[in-house]
């Protein structure tokens, strides 16, 4: 029989799932001060007593046991790992533990608090809760899941069986409990490490997220457990689960595998239909107004957070339940629907062959235009914006026909068109055309000099961002999104040709637009907050910068948590100011966490990913570790090289320092052959980065030269560097 004809578990034999005992399941045994009274519960490796407790405090307990036969070294491991999870949480919201050890016989047991309660599905509908009341429950759960994360703990298994809602003070409040599979994140949890069986399952698969079900992932995180949330909360909604519970069961492992990886969810509102009168009932409203309070903002929530990217997911349970409350408070949310261009590429990555180079360059644009030009779906309410954003739209796409007409082959008679050359082609025409709509050609002159910034090429960034500012500002004024997002841009590429001095007066001018039209705590005004820092880092305003930044970081944990990307950035922008500040004992610890966080998040090859490993290996080499220096340079090298192109700014900058660490160790000859390779590279370019790099790699092979003796090769190296002699 194949794997994929390979039937689930009966419900009876599914190690996830409890059951109740059986009348007249009662025990006479004691452990130590604990007299078992009945079986509660039974999992897949650990039986559930209802017991008292007779010293030194009386008080009914629940203790949980390995059954007998089931102690083998791995669900040893995984019981202990349980109890450890457990004795780290202090939060209302997760069941407490209070004490463990071993029976008589040898098998392992912890002590924990007994939970009177009910799943959570089945108390809302018993109580027949509103769904605000609802609502208010699942995100008291959010922040327990949240304590165990910052805890260093996924719980791997979330489901309704699992959260038990007890009423205390006549209020109800969510119990999280078994911990079984959970998994630690930033410590291990017992001496005895286990594993998960290659291709096996582990958790529930109706609540499993898409990468615990996908054999070749290795690094499940925190967001599985958000994911597992977007399906108790879908259910809390709608009274039935994103993926049927028989359909998915029924065609065995591979099958079920496949729908996690590929199958989207409908939206909840749309599976209010056969059940929608019972379903409506136990929520307080008719029929045909479920289907209504749950489309929108509560659909673009529960799919946000069963996004099978788990980079497009909520980062974090905090994140999840900050836009739930959202939702309550009647403020935007941050969620919102799959634009028309997210689905394009989706479209484009399952069909990858039958896209062409020339093509991909532009699908890229299209999809970076797209983003832009359908923000205002979200808020469909505005019908003028809306019809405004239809014509916008009309306009653009047929500026980008016309782009892939460059690349047809009656037009291109033959030739074959690099992403450069069709960038040119846009920019060139985009200076002849919409001359009446200033917005349009702000937005297409925005996006390109964005993409030109992000392959290196400032000279040509610049102009044309200074073009769309003027363009945007002339047309919408200062607080229309549009002139922040090339105010933003032209920020950043006078950043990047190293005018420190006007990017932090552009960046200052971002910030305050932004606090007015977004708020003080929305990502994006954080975002600009960290670039300001970054600005005023370069002109040497450090105490500034540095205060900026421990504010901005202490927003972004709270409201994001510390694996977020942004949160990363300003903890990279603080280790970058503690190295200019001679401070690198400090900025060690900073960039590995900056380095690891990023690579986990993105891929080890994403251009941030070895912007961090750059940085790490300069820190590195400033405290004298050479070798793990250069092995980082190195590395980040090669992937820049890669991923950037030989000639980008940030590959000749990690060319730079790796030279650097060479000379750092008297290892002349290979610094020199760096060093001149380094200055056959640059040339006569003019970039500011490439003029700093080229003095800098002319200064080195001087000092070379005059070490070894060769004061004729020294001279010629400063002639060169004075700009009377060649290289």
């Amino acid at each position: 029989m194949s794997a994929s004809d390979l039937p689930f578990p009966s419900r009876a034999n599914d190690p996830d799932v409890t059951r109740p005992p059986a009348e007249g399941e009662r025990a006479a045994a004691e452990i130590g001060p604990y007299r078992l009274l009945r079986r509660i519960g039974e999992g897949g490796m650990g039986e559930v007593w209802l017991a008292d407790q007779t010293r030194p405090v009386q008080r009914q307990v629940a203790i949980k046991v390995i059954k007998a036969g089931m102690d083998t070294a791995q669900v040893v491991a995984r019981f202990e790992a349980e109890r450890q999870a457990l004795a780290m949480m202090d939060h209302p919201a997760i069941a407490k533990v209070f004490d463990g050890g071993t029976t008589p016989d040898g098998r392992p047991y912890f002590v924990m608090e007994h939970v009177r309660g009910e799943p959570i599905t089945g108390y809302c509908d018993r109580m027949m809760l509103s769904l605000r009341e609802r609502l208010d429950l699942f995100a008291s759960l959010c922040d327990g899941v949240q304590h165990a994360h910052q805890k260093g703990v996924i719980h791997r298994d979330l489901k309704p069986s699992n959260v038990l809602v007890a009423v205390s003070d006549d209020r109800p409040l969510p119990r999280i409990i078994d911990f079984g599979i959970a998994k630690a994140t930033a410590r291990r949890l017992t001496d005895s490490p286990f594993y998960t069986e290659v291709g096996g399952f582990v958790g529930t698969p109706e609540y499993m997220s898409p990468e615990q079900a996908d054999p070749s992932a290795m690094d499940v995180d925190t967001r599985t457990d958000v994911y597992s949330l977007g399906v108790i909360l879908y259910e809390l909604l709608v009274g039935t689960l994103p993926h049927d519970r028989e359909a998915l069961r029924s065609g065995g492992i591979e099958h079920a595998r496949r729908v996690l990886l590929e199958t989207d969810p409908r939206k909840p509102s749309t599976r209010v239909d056969r059940v929608a009168t019972e379903m409506a009932g136990t929520r307080r409203l008719p029929p045909k107004n479920l289907a209504a309070a749950v489309r929108g903002d509560l659909d673009w929530i529960t799919l946000k957070a069963l996004e099978k990217d788990r980079t497009r997911r909520y980062p974090t349970a905090n994140a999840l339940a900050l836009d739930v409350r959202r939702h309550l408070a009647d403020e935007p949310v941050s969620a919102g629907p799959p634009s028309t261009w997210y689905k394009v590429g989706k479209f484009v990555r399952r069909h990858a062959l039958g896209v062409g180079a020339a093509a991909a360059a532009v699908v890229a644009l299209l999809v970076v235009t797209g983003v832009l030009l359908f923000q205002a779906e979200r808020l469909a309410s505005e019908r003028d914006r809306a019809n405004q954003e239809a014509a916008t739209a009309t306009q653009v796409t047929q500026f980008l026909i016309s782009l892939f007409n460059v690349s047809d082959p009656s037009e291109a008679r033959g030739n074959s068109l690099t992403a450069r050359e069709l960038l040119d082609s846009g920019a060139q025409q985009l200076a002849g055309t919409l001359r009446d709509q200033p917005l349009v050609r702000a937005r297409l002159g925005t996006t390109i000099g964005t993409v030109y910034t992000n392959l290196g090429l400032y000279a040509s960034a610049e102009p044309l961002l200074e073009q769309a500012l003027g363009l945007a500002r002339e047309a919408g004024g200062d607080r229309d999104p549009q002139t922040i997002a090339a105010l933003d841009a032209l920020a950043a590429v006078v950043w990047y040709k190293g005018d420190y001095r006007r990017s932090a007066e552009l960046y200052s001018q971002v910030v305050a637009a932004r606090r007015a039209t977004l708020g003080d705590a929305h990502r994006a005004t954080l975002k600009a907050q960290y670039d300001l820092s970054s600005a005023y880092q370069g002109v040497g305003r450090l105490q500034d910068a540095e205060t900026l930044l421990r504010t901005t970081l202490e927003q972004q944990r709270a409201s994001f948590g510390d694996g977020d990307l942004d949160t990363l950035a300003s903890l990279n922008n603080l280790q970058a100011l503690y190295y200019q500040a001679k401070r690198y004992e400090e900025a060690l610890p900073l960039a590995e966490q900056v380095q690891q966080g990023e690579a986990r998040v993105l891929g080890p090859d994403h251009p941030k990913s070895l912007s961090s490993l750059h940085n790490l290996g300069s820190v590195h080499q400033k405290l004298g570790h050479f070798e793990q220096a250069e092995e980082m340079l190195r590395r980040a090298l090669d992937g820049r090289r890669r991923v950037l192109g030989p000639h980008h700014p940030s590959t000749i900058r990690t060319w730079d320092y790796l030279a650097s660490a060479l000379l750092a160790q008297d290892r002349l000859a290979e610094a020199a052959s760096e060093y001149e390779a380094i200055v056959r590279e640059l040339g006569d370019k003019s970039n500011p980065p490439f003029v700093s790099i080229r003095k800098t790699a002319l200064q080195a092979l001087a000092t070379i030269a005059a070490r070894r003796g060769d004061a004729a090769t020294a001279g010629k190296w400063r002639q060169a560097l004075d700009g009377t002699g060649p290289p």
